[in-house]
């Protein structure tokens, strides 16, 4: 080793000193959460606990919550459009806002001298959104382009239909977009009702991440939210219960053959959680040597996209894999992939495997601590769900302790792919 050069382990989480957290939460129970971070750009974002599970289909409702995320930005009781889409645009900032199954978030991201000026206009569209008739009527016709261009995506689309097969008759089935039926009938009365239902103060968390001092965070916030009246909203979501597994195989005028797997497991309040977070990533995540990339793609060259995910909602979670092949190629495909569930059901991980693995998983929480936008997501989620944000550390010790059983049970307990459903979209 080179002279006045410092040995390091590797094999030690990242350090990344002490975080600077800081909550608060006002009378009408709107709730804040702030990590101070010494960057010239700042993130901060609403997030609402209501989404598409939410709506009430019955009453023409399906894809009322993201209607309403594109109409937010349509006039309020003090600005035109124009001045919404302005107010942060003239500054360099960038605003938006999308929707799930559970949440739908408001936020932007700025040059940190201009926090009022987003925390302010984030303010206004939520609380004071008029949802204009006229822009309602146009706005039918951008979703409805919207939702033509995802169901011309047979690798976007089977994943919706995956999932509404899968939670058939429950909530958490419908399409996010809507259909093309409850989309061309939305209205203001429509859009208000659910508006009414869920948009309270104690239905929301306001999270900041930027350079700015926890007391003038405070004092913006208490300015443009503490003063909303507080009101009991109702959250009555209902719990899913599994039933039989489905395999279901359609044909379509496409030219690949695009396949979708999985089960429904424990969802993102459950202790698991970072153990099956860390199979999927074994077997299927985003980095290139996952054992489905490695066998089905560099081995034996079967599918461009093969992918495994473990996507948790609230209550319950969804993993799946999903891969697109040549028609000719399917069922060695299909083949393979069982064949790597069977193996991580019978074979524990060797010492240095799970290391290895573990080790890729910190990596991924470490770059996405890169990512201001996503720390701030991450933080608002977790203290609307739980009231509390996991240190990293507690995360790091939470990996490292997932033993060798643990991911054998897990496989045993979600990779039995004879209880699996399957959706197939087949080439004619």
């Amino acid at each position: 080793m080179a002279t006045g050069m410092k040995a390091t382990n590797e094999h030690a989480p990242p350090n990344w000193g002490k975080e600077a957290l800081h909550t608060a939460e006002f009378e009408n129970g709107f709730r804040v959460i702030y990590k101070q971070v010494p960057r010239p750009v700042s993130h901060c974002g609403l997030v609402i606990n209501a989404g598409s599970r939410d709506e009430k289909h019955a009453n023409g409702e399906a894809g009322v919550a993201h209607f309403i995320e594109h109409t937010l930005f349509k006039g309020t009781q003090k600005r035109k459009p124009f001045h919404i889409l302005n107010r942060l645009d003239c500054v360099g900032g960038e605003f938006n806002a999308y929707t799930s199954k559970e949440d739908t978030w408001i936020y932007a991201s700025f040059s940190e001298q201009h926090l009022e000026r987003a925390v302010e206009l984030i303010s206004d569209i939520t609380f004071n959104a008029t949802f204009p008739e006229k822009e309602i009527i146009k706005e039918r016709d951008v979703i409805l382009d919207e939702l033509n261009a995802y169901l011309d995506s047979p690798a976007d689309s089977i994943f919706d239909e995956f999932e509404e097969r899968l939670f058939a008759g429950h909530p958490l089935s419908g399409n996010i977009l809507g259909n093309k039926a409850s989309v061309a009938g939305m209205n203001r009365k429509t859009i208000q009702g659910f508006v009414n239902r869920h948009y309270h103060p104690e239905q929301m968390v306001f999270s900041v991440v930027g350079a700015t001092p926890w007391k003038k965070v405070l004092r913006l916030c208490k300015k443009y939210f503490g003063g909303m009246p507080k009101a009991s909203g109702v959250m009555d979501r209902q719990p899913f219960v599994p039933f039989a597994p489905f395999d279901v195989r359609v044909t379509k005028d496409i030219h690949q053959v695009h396949h979708v797997m999985g089960c429904t497991t424990s969802g993102s309040g459950h202790p698991d959680r970072l153990g099956l977070a860390l199979l999927a990533n074994h077997l299927g995540g985003p980095t290139m040597n996952n054992r489905l990339s490695l066998n089905v793609r560099e081995k034996h060259g079967m599918a461009y996209n093969i992918e495994c995910a473990y996507s948790p909602y609230s209550d319950v979670g969804l993993f799946s894999i999903y891969f697109g092949t040549d028609t000719r190629l399917h069922a060695r495909a299909e083949a393979l992939v069982r064949k790597e569930l069977k193996a991580l059901r019978e074979k524990k991980l060797g010492v240095r495997q799970l290391h290895d693995i573990k080790q890729q998983v910190v990596g991924h929480v470490a770059l996405s601590q890169d990512s201001g936008s996503s720390i701030m997501t991450g933080l608002g989620k977790s203290y609307l769900l739980y009231g509390r944000v996991e240190s990293l550390e507690s995360v790091f010790a939470a990996i490292d302790a997932i033993t060798a059983e643990d991911v054998l049970r897990l496989a045993n307990e979600v990779l039995d792919d004879s209880k699996w459903s399957h959706l197939v979209y087949k080439s004619r």
